[in-house]
């Protein structure tokens, strides 16, 4: 495909429409205070539907004996003499915390079995039956990125010689309006390109009404009857054909599967910080979530994206009702994939993944920064489950999944106390005075003391299962030939775990305080907006990173200053966070740094085999995606293209929805506005310079308006 063929969409003597004809299908609000446990669908194959009791007695059951373990060691840590309020208050955060890691523990240890034994391989497919339709939602993104992800797609299932059993719908709910012109720009050229059987389509949402669940039920009420399944994408989706064909297979091989979700590798990173996170979910990953799919069965999670969704039952039951109150607790669900699998699972239908599932990837954000800001948006979401998970009518393990997503956000702040008990404890120890007279008879004076012996015996212990879960994805790699060479050989992975391990820990003390910040604001009542994310540049202006961490590295002083003067063995035991918070404006300009990753490339370090042998998928999506960019789309302002290209106008108004035309006699400010200035305007030059993002969004929804706008001269005439 050459720029050239992009560069302007022909003029068609019919506009072709950019939809299929709708084939509705009605999506009912469910609720979350009632359910008839009769409602919920009968198994068609009873037989296939297991549920791994032993599995899950051996993570959960494994998980609360550790649990007991860790606590027991630890009163008796504490309780060498009289125990005091703070070290019970110890006490209790260092069993909440403790649960969490041994319960990841269990489940990793789960799936290093299993994938020791090839447990849950996934089968082909050579044909399929129904048809299914790809789901792109996207958001104010590079359109040369979409829509050659997207190209690179399509031409990877016509590959497998199935391709006409798969259209192709990119829904957006783009709020800028240059984007929005770029995506019909884009979409247009691409069309034109593959031809009339393209099987590829475009909708833009007027308003973005409650996000992407709103964008994804949008779809589905207008279009879903046409299809038997969807596969939702991500914007940074990237899926072989391969791949998307054998879980439409798996689907109609198994009636009772409502979700099927796939593992998404991480490729195509190069700062230092996604790079950091693509070693570790490379190597980590999988052991991660075998444990997880092996435990979970036919009642596991949904993440969003990379997943085959029967789309009639997420139609019948998967309407989302708006949470009485306003954000962030209350108002429209945010993180709303947990809430469909647990709609999914609660009327019946089967949700499970397939982690052995090769062919499916996606992108991460570039540096600590980029990712904060996704979290805040994730910590909200998930901390809305609590008002979620006592629905009516969820399995267990329903419940259990929303458990792990608040607790992997409340962790934060229960760690952050345990620090903040732990140096009250000594404090007390060094500087309070003892007590000689207590209400029991006694010959010495009574302070707080603890076992060193046995406190040493449990922060191992401690480390040991918090580090368990990579260690065993370490080995599971250097067993494997083909991965450990992929890895830059057994040396080189050895070393590139080591540097991922320890640039965690100087991570993990600034991401505690970030979530800590979250969770509070949260429950103060502060909602998080939703922006774009940034897909590919880390670099952020050093005087926004010293804002954003300066509290950070003053806190850090602050501990380690009064660590040290309280007591160097204090000192000592908090030198890594203490060493990852006073290095935390530098350790963040780092994490952005495409120079440090690339170098880290170059020598083979944090290396996935996805880069020594790229997918095939990927290098055609970046080879189209530098031909795109060509085109200069993205680059473009949408009101001058659509002024310039009386064929991209044509097609633009036979995009926009019947009735989004004012009334007459109302008048609405903003377009009164846009009216005035397209009026007073001598040029097409001066209008785009003078109408507001606010203003020009209204244009481009007005026919009457663009009219206005397709009438200006593109320049003064000479007097």
């Amino acid at each position: 495909m050459r720029a050239a063929e992009l560069a302007a969409p022909p003029a068609p003597a019919v506009v072709e429409p950019a939809t299929p004809p709708e084939s509705r299908l009605v999506m009912p609000v469910q609720s979350f205070r009632s359910w008839n446990g009769s409602e919920r669908r009968k198994p068609a194959a009873p037989r296939d539907w297991t549920t791994p009791w032993l599995k899950r007695l051996f993570v959960f059951g494994g998980g609360m004996a550790l649990t007991a373990y860790g606590a027991w060691e630890m009163y008796h840590v504490v309780s060498v003499s009289r125990t005091t309020l703070l070290q019970y208050a110890l006490l209790v955060l260092f069993t909440i915390n403790f649960s969490w890691i041994a319960l990841a523990f269990t489940s990793a240890l789960l799936g290093f079995f299993g994938l020791l034994t090839g447990a849950g391989k996934a089968g082909r497919a050579e044909s399929l039956q129904h048809r299914t339709v790809v789901v792109m939602p996207i958001y104010n993104e590079s359109t040369a990125r979409t829509f050659a992800a997207l190209a690179a797609i399509r031409e990877s299932v016509e590959a497998t010689g199935l391709g006409e059993h798969f259209d192709y719908f990119i829904v957006s709910d783009t709020t800028n309006p240059d984007v929005w012109i770029a995506e019909e720009r884009a979409f247009l050229a691409l069309r034109e390109r593959l031809g009339p059987d393209s099987r590829v389509y475009y909708r833009h949402r007027p308003k973005n009404h409650h996000r992407k669940a709103g964008n994804i039920a949008d779809f589905v009420t207008r279009w879903g009857g046409h299809y038997e399944h969807m596969v939702v994408l991500d914007a940074d989706s990237l899926m072989t054909g391969t791949c998307i064909v054998r879980l439409a297979a798996a689907m109609e091989a198994d009636p009772d599967s409502g979700i099927i979700q796939s593992l998404p590798l991480i490729i195509n990173r190069n700062t230092f910080f996604a790079r950091l996170q693509q070693f570790a979910a490379r190597v980590y990953g999988p052991v991660i979530a075998t444990g997880l799919a092996m435990w979970s069965g036919r009642d596991g999670n949904y993440w969003g994206h990379n997943a085959i969704i029967r789309t009639r039952a997420f139609a019948e039951h998967c309407g989302l009702p708006d949470l009485k109150g306003k954000p962030p607790f209350g108002g429209h669900v945010l993180s709303h994939d947990f809430v469909e699998a647990a709609l999914m699972r609660r009327a019946g239908w089967s949700v499970y993944m397939l982690p052995d599932l090769t062919g499916s990837y996606e992108e991460s954000p570039p540096s600590l920064i980029d990712i904060s800001v996704r979290d805040r948006r994730w910590a909200q979401g998930n901390l809305q489950h609590s008002r979620i998970i006592g629905a009516k009518g969820f399995v267990w393990s329903t419940r259990q999944h929303f458990a792990t997503g608040i607790m992997g956000y409340v962790a934060s702040p229960f760690w952050l106390m345990q620090l903040v008990v732990g140096i009250l404890i000594v404090l007390q120890v060094n500087y309070a005075r003892p007590e000689y007279f207590t209400q029991e008879f006694t010959l010495f004076p009574v302070w707080p003391r603890f076992d060193p012996e046995r406190a040493l015996n449990l922060f191992a212990l401690t480390m040991a299962i918090l580090l368990a879960p990579k260690f065993f994805g370490i080995l599971l790699t250097l067993f494997h030939t083909r991965l450990r060479r992929a890895c830059g050989g057994g040396i080189r992975l050895i070393l590139s775990a080591l540097l991922e391990i320890l640039f965690s820990a100087f991570f993990a003390p600034i991401m505690m305080l970030i979530q800590s910040g979250s969770v509070f604001q949260i429950l103060l009542g502060r909602d998080t907006g939703w922006n774009p994310q940034r897909r590919d540049d880390g670099s952020i202006p050093f005087k926004d990173i010293v804002r954003r961490h300066r509290m950070h590295t003053a806190l850090g002083l602050l501990a380690g200053i009064s660590a040290f003067m309280i007591a160097t063995s204090l000192f000592a035991w908090m030198s890594p966070t203490i060493v990852g918070l006073v290095l935390a404006i530098p350790l963040s300009w780092a994490s952005g740094q495409l120079a440090l990753g690339l170098w880290l490339k170059r020598h083979k370090l944090l290396v996935t085999p996805e880069e020594g042998d790229p997918p095939a998928i990927a290098t055609r999506a970046n080879a189209l995606q530098a031909e795109f960019a060509k085109a200069g789309y993205d680059d473009a302002c949408g009101l001058t293209a659509l002024h310039a290209e009386p064929q991209l106008r044509a097609a633009h108004e036979a995009m926009l929805p019947e009735g989004l035309n004012r009334r007459r006699g109302e008048i609405e400010p903003d377009r009164a506005v846009a009216q005035a200035k397209l009026v007073d305007a001598e040029t097409v030059e001066e209008a785009s310079i003078w109408l507001k993002p606010k203003e020009r969004m209204v244009v481009l929804h007005d026919r009457a308006l663009i009219g206005l706008l397709a009438s200006l001269p593109p320049e003064k005439a000479e007097a």
